[in-house]
Formats: structure tokens, C-alpha cells, sequence
């Protein structure tokens, strides 16, 4: 190739996206702003002391010592985020989308709980209303509920007023329980055992008052010790390093796009067939098309991470080598499908609605909007036939996840392999006029 047309037409192109404003700040603005809403959206954790509280509307019906001890634990619980309001006003907000989960203990339900533990039967309801769009926070409020109730019951059991009575009341009914003998006779037993037991233990001062010690009741066996594991100590996921990499993965594209568009006017208009004439050749025109598209987005992208880096504090917690030669292969993919989109396009207006809807297809499915691991599993295993798949799981792996240099080689590799083929249906479609 001459390598001063070359340059000439890269030049020329440049100046021309510098040129339109509306293409600059498309190209450069908007994934800033993008980025950084769907970065705070998906942040998750950004420390081990910060934790994204899930809210819920307590509503207490039976106001007993049990469904006390089970909203004062709710309260003190580090998950959640509790507001006591009636019943009708709860239904309200979860109605209108401004609560995520209600929980109704229903009058009679820490009597009900105390027979039902030592007995087993004649179960007591805990009603959850629940904003449908919320199943996932449904399912952990549910959890967290079965902890807290259960540490409650079983405290009033063992060591309060309430559980003394329960247990006297058992005794003297035990002869009407029906069950082998053996096993009524442990059972008088073990209910013996637990009226001695509280006969010589202070009754607990979070009976009836709403506390949360333990007071003989039944708690959790364990505690649990959480670790991120990233490159850097307690880094956790950082949500702007992928939502940075995604929009500026779609709008170096759009950029593409545009230059695809500006190639197909330029035909449009007659201008290769003037070139034609010139001593440039096709591989020239094409390649210098490629290398332009290829510099202007790897400017939006560079632009989009420095900003991301000095307001987001996100970091190249990976190998940096791996991160620039992933950016440059991702800047060359994105090249090359503007040039496809141009041998494709008969018209500029037809090209610019088929690769629009193109693109955005590809991000969406790329984890570009959003990570893919929200996906269903057998989404997330066909997604992986598109670039930005890997492009966007390239720049996780070397920003966030802090993955060295081997974790961008396929990612690479992929890349480049989308890159050679867009570049060789390309030139296998091109037309120096308009058919």
C-alpha cells in the first residue's frame, strides 16, 4: 500500500468526525453519562461495611412477646431495611411499587408458634405481599425470616413466661397426644426437662420487650466470613468498570456506523469512482478506512475509561499490557464491522437501520447493557458467538477481576478472528459504484 494516501484518507476521516459536533458528542458524552447510570445501577458492594439493604414493611397483628422478638430482630438484622406501618398502608406500597416486601404476622401467630414447636402440627401462617418485579428480594426476606422467627420461638420456648405456660399446657395434655407410647414417654420427659430448666433461669429481658439476645433459644450454628476474591483485597465487584467498558463498546460502534455511513455518501456522491482513477488501490482504500475507524474508537473507549478511572476510581487491577492490546483489538473489530456495514449497504439510509438494530442486538446480547451474569444459563452459553461477549468479559478481566495477561489472550484472539472476517467479507462485497 502507498503509505501517503494511506495516511491522507486517515487524516481525512478524522477531521471529519471532529468536524460534526452531534457525532463527537454522540461518540464521546454519551457513554460517559450512560456508563455512569448503569454503573451506579449494578455497583453492588463497595466495601465489606456496605451492604445494599433490602427494604420491607413489617405489619404486627399479634403484638405478643414472640412477634415482638421477631420485629425487633428484623429491625437489628445488617440485610434489611424494616418500617413498621399497618396493614393497609403496607398493601398500599407494595401495590404502587414503593416497597419491595410486606410481612404480616397475623394475630394469634406467636401462640400458634409455641404449640406448633413442641407438636409440630396446627402450623401458623406468616404472610409475605410482595411486589412480583421483586421475586429475587422475596426469596432472601423469606430466608432471613425463617432465622429470626425461629430464634424468637424458640427463646420464648425455653425462657420466657409464655413458654412456661406452653410447656405446663403440654403436660397436662400430653395423656390426649397420639403417639407410641416410647415415644410419649420422651416427650413427657424432654417437657419436663424444659420446665426445670426454666424454673431455675432467669426469664430473659427480650422476652416480651422485643430484644435480640439469645436467652437459651435456638440461633444460627455458624457465622459466615465473606471474601471477594479479586486482585486487590476486599475489591469486590466494581459495576463502572463494566458498565464503562459496555457503553463505550456500543458507542465506538455506533461511531463505525457512522464512518460506514460517510463511505457509502462518499460512493454515493461519486467520489470512488474519482478515486478509481487515482493511483490508489482497493486494499489502500479499505485499509485506511479500517485504521481510521480503528483510531477514532479506540479514542472513545481510551476517553470513556480515563473518565470512568478519575471520577468512578475504577482500576486496571489486571495486567494494563492486556487491557490496551484488548482495546486496540476490540477498536480494530469495531473497524471492521463499519467496513462490512458499508460493502453491505446499498443506500446510506438502508444501512443505517439494518446495523443499528445490528448493534444494538449485539451489545444487549454482549453484556453490554447489562452483566450477563442476570442472563439465564442458556443464554449466556449462545452469547459467546457474539464479539462483544468477549470483549466486554476481556475488559472485566482485566480491570475488576485483576486477571493477568493469559486472560486476555483469547479474548484477543477472538477478536482479532472477528476482525479478519468482517475485513474479508468486506472486501469480497465491495463495489466501487452503487449497484
Amino acid at each position: 500500500m502507498a503509505l501517503t494516501p494511506f495516511l491522507a484518507i486517515v487524516r481525512k476521516d478524522v477531521q471529519i468526525f471532529f468536524s460534526d459536533r452531534r457525532a463527537v458528542i454522540m461518540a464521546f458524552l454519551m457513554p460517559i453519562v450512560i456508563g455512569s447510570f448503569f454503573g451506579m445501577l449494578f455497583s453492588g458492594r463497595r466495601s465489606s461495611d456496605e451492604v445494599a439493604k433490602i427494604p420491607v414493611l413489617l405489619v404486627d397483628r399479634d403484638d405478643s412477646a414472640i412477634s415482638k422478638s421477631i420485629v425487633a430482630g428484623i429491625a437489628a438484622d445488617r440485610n434489611l431495611s424494616a418500617e413498621t406501618v399497618a396493614l393497609e398502608q403496607a398493601r398500599d406500597k407494595v401495590r404502587r411499587g414503593n416497597a419491595t416486601v410486606a410481612i404480616v404476622i397475623p394475630p394469634g401467630f406467636g401462640e400458634a408458634a409455641g404449640r406448633a414447636f413442641f407438636r409440630g402440627t396446627n402450623k401458623p401462617q406468616l404472610d409475605f405481599l410482595y411486589d412480583p418485579s421483586h421475586g429475587f428480594e422475596l426469596a432472601m426476606v423469606r430466608g432471613l425470616m425463617t432465622q429470626h422467627v425461629m430464634e424468637a420461638v424458640s427463646r420464648e420456648m425455653f425462657n420466657g413466661a409464655q413458654g412456661q405456660r406452653m410447656v405446663d399446657e403440654a403436660l397436662a395434655q400430653s395423656e390426649a397426644v397420639q403417639m407410641p407410647e416410647d415415644q410419649k414417654r420422651l416427650f413427657v420427659q424432654m417437657l419436663t426437662a424444659i420446665q426445670r430448666f426454666n424454673s431455675k433461669t432467669p426469664q430473659a429481658g427480650a422476652s416480651g420487650s422485643g430484644g435480640t439476645g439469645t436467652g437459651g433459644g435456638i440461633s444460627m450454628p455458624y457465622d459466615v466470613h465473606e471474601e471477594a476474591v479479586t486482585a486487590r483485597q476486599n475489591a469486590g465487584y466494581n459495576g463502572f468498570a463494566h458498565s464503562f467498558a459496555g457503553m463505550g463498546l456500543q458507542f465506538m460502534l455506533f461511531a463505525a456506523i457512522n464512518l460506514a455511513i460517510e463511505l457509502l455518501l462518499e460512493r454515493q456522491r461519486g467520489l470512488w469512482k474519482r478515486l478509481r482513477s487515482a493511483p490508489i488501490s482497493k486494499s489502500t482504500l479499505l485499509g485506511a478506512k479500517i485504521a481510521s475507524s480503528t483510531a477514532i474508537s479506540s479514542m472513545v473507549l481510551f476517553v470513556s475509561f480515563a473518565f470512568a478511572i478519575f471520577l468512578w476510581h475504577v482500576r486496571i487491577d489486571g495486567s494494563v499490557a492486556g487491557f490496551v492490546a484488548i482495546a486496540i483489538a476490540t477498536s480494530l473489530m469495531a473497524g471492521s464491522y463499519g467496513l462490512l456495514i458499508a460493502s453491505l449497504g446499498k443506500t446510506p439510509n438502508t444501512a443505517r437501520g439494518a446495523s443499528t438494530f445490528a448493534t444494538l442486538l449485539m451489545v444487549m446480547l454482549g453484556g453490554a447493557w447489562v452483566p450477563t451474569f442476570i442472563f439465564p444459563r442458556w443464554l449466556q452459553r449462545m452469547t459467546v458467538v457474539v464479539p462483544t461477549r468477549w470483549a466486554v468479559d476481556g475488559f472485566d478481566a482485566m480491570t475488576w477481576r485483576g486477571l493477568g495477561l493469559d486472560a486476555a489472550v483469547m479474548p484477543i484472539i477472538v477478536l482479532l478472528g472477528f476482525s479478519l472476517a468482517f475485513a474479508a467479507i468486506a472486501i469480497a462485497r465491495f463495489r466501487w459504484e452503487e449497484s
